[in-house]
């Protein structure tokens, strides 16, 4: 049996824990606490106030959408 990769916005995970030292589970949390906002708002949010890169708030921000409406 051999790992699959891991693909869409979680490969990003490892990345953003590394460069912006705190757990995905947190950075999830920061996304929920903002409420019901619109994926580009909580994107924004992400990168104004917490200096993130567009392609990783992008990727968790989708991510974290996508668990909360399954």
């Amino acid at each position: 049996m051999t790992d699959k990769p891991v693909k869409g916005p979680a490969s990003y995970f490892p990345s953003i824990e590394r460069t912006y030292g705190r757990p995905i589970a947190e950075w999830q949390a920061i996304i929920r606490a903002q409420g019901p906002k619109k994926h580009m708002e909580l994107v924004a949010l992400l990168k104004e106030k917490h200096g993130m890169g567009h392609g990783h708030a992008n990727a968790l921000v989708a991510h974290t959408l996508a668990e909360d409406r399954a």
